[in-house]
C-alpha cells in the first residue's frame, strides 16, 4: 500500500519482491498497526530531522511477521523466525533505520529489515499483539516508565486516550500510579476508566486541581501544551509524545517558577520492547486491537483522522493473499 503524493489517499501497487544484502532480512509481514504518524506523513507534516519522508513510499512502520530470507553475515536469525520489528530510537543518536518513514515499511506482504532491528517475538504473544506493541505499547511504556520516571502511588494524567494513551494509561496502572485521562471522546474515555483509570474528563481544564505529578501528552497541540506545563505540580514531569502541532506557546513564567520538567519522548529501545512483549506474554498488558482488511487501509485511516477508533488498528498484508492461494488450490 503505497503513498505518493500529499493529500491522495494510499494506493495498492505491486512491486519486486525484496532481497536482502548483507546484514539485512526479509520478513513476511503477518500483521501491520496504523498510527496516527501515518496520518501526518500523508498529509505533509514536517516529523523533524532525521525522518524526512521521500515519495513513493510504502507506509506502516508497526510491523510483525516470519524471517522468509537472510542476508549474508546474518548468524542470530533465521529463515522462519517470528520477529517484530522494533522502531530503534533509543540511544536517539543510533537511529537510522525508520520503516515506513525514511524507508518502505510494514503495508506490504515483504518487507526489508535489517537484523539489527528485529526482537524476538515470545510464545503467547500474536503478531497482531506483536506488531501494534512496536510503537503503540513501547513508545507509551517509554514515556511512562523512562521519560515519566513514573512511581507507585504518584497522580499521573494522561491527555489523549487514542492508541498510545490507552496503552499509557495501562502501563501507569501497572507500575502503581494513580491514572486520570482526558479526551474530547467519550468512548475514549469510558476505555481509559475499564482499563484502571481513577477518572476521565473532556477537557484540561481539570488538570490543575489534581495537580498530577506527571502528566503525559499524547496530543501534542498548543492547548494540551501549555495546559499540561501549567497543571503539573511543582517540579513535576511534563512528557511530549503527541504531533498534532509543530508549534506551541509555553507559559515560560509558570515553567521556570515551578521547575517543571518538559521532556521530549520518541519511541522505545529494543530492550524496552522487549520488556513489552514479556508484559504481554506474561498476560500483565493486553493491547486493545482491531483488524481491518488490508484493501480497506485508506478507508481505515480516513476513520483514524475522524477519531472513530478506540485502541489501535492493524491489518494482515499476506491474509488476502491466502483467501486468494486457497480458492485456486
Amino acid at each position: 500500500m503505497r503513498f505518493s503524493e500529499v493529500g491522495k489517499p494510499l494506493s495498492l501497487e505491486t512491486l519486486p519482491d525484496p532481497v536482502p544484502g548483507p546484514g539485512w532480512v526479509v520478513v513476511d509481514i503477518e500483521a501491520a498497526g496504523l498510527c496516527h504518524s501515518d496520518l501526518h506523513i500523508t498529509a505533509g507534516m514536517d516529523l523533524g530531522a532525521g525522518l524526512a519522508v521521500t515519495t513513493p513510499l510504502t507506509l506502516g512502520h508497526e510491523g510483525a511477521g516470519v524471517i522468509s530470507a537472510v542476508g549474508e553475515g546474518v548468524e542470530e536469525f533465521s529463515v522462519g523466525d517470528r520477529v517484530g520489528i522494533a522502531l530503534v530510537v533509543h540511544p536517539v543518536e543510533t537511529m537510522d533505520f525508520a520503516p515506513g518513514v525514511g524507508c518502505d515499511g510494514a503495508f506490504a506482504e515483504k518487507e526489508l529489515v535489517p537484523a539489527s532491528a528485529l526482537v524476538r517475538i515470545p510464545d503467547g504473544v500474536s503478531f497482531a499483539e506483536a506488531a501494534v506493541a512496536t510503537d503503540s505499547v513501547a513508545t507509551a511504556y517509554h514515556a511512562v516508565r523512562a521519560a515519566g520516571a513514573v512511581k507507585p502511588g504518584q497522580r499521573v494524567a494522561v491527555i489523549g486516550l487514542g492508541g498510545l494513551g490507552l496503552n499509557a494509561v495501562h502501563i501507569a496502572e501497572y507500575l502503581g500510579a494513580q491514572v486520570y485521562g482526558v479526551d474530547i471522546n467519550p468512548a475514549a474515555r469510558a476505555a481509559a476508566e475499564e482499563a484502571g483509570a481513577v477518572t476521565c474528563w473532556p477537557d484540561t481544564a481539570h488538570l490543575a486541581a489534581l495537580a498530577p505529578d506527571v502528566i503525559v501528552d499524547f496530543v501534542g497541540a498548543a492547548a494540551t501544551t501549555a495546559a499540561a506545563a501549567d497543571a503539573v505540580r511543582p517540579g513535576g514531569r511534563v512528557v511530549l509524545v503527541g504531533l498534532s502541532e509543530t508549534v506551541a506557546p509555553l507559559p515560560i513564567a509558570s515553567v521556570v517558577t515551578r521547575n517543571v520538567q518538559l521532556i521530549g519522548s520518541l519511541g522505545a529501545s529494543k530492550d524496552e520492547l522487549r520488556e513489552v512483549y514479556d508484559l504481554i506474554a506474561s498476560g500483565a498488558l493486553t493491547p486493545a486491537a482491531t483488524e481491518v482488511e488490508f484493501h480497506e487501509l485508506p478507508a481505515a485511516m480516513d476513520r483514524l483522522a475522524r477519531g472513530q477508533v478506540r485502541g489501535r488498528l492493524y491489518t494482515r498484508p499476506r491474509a488476502a493473499r491466502r483467501r486468494v492461494d486457497s480458492r485456486v488450490a
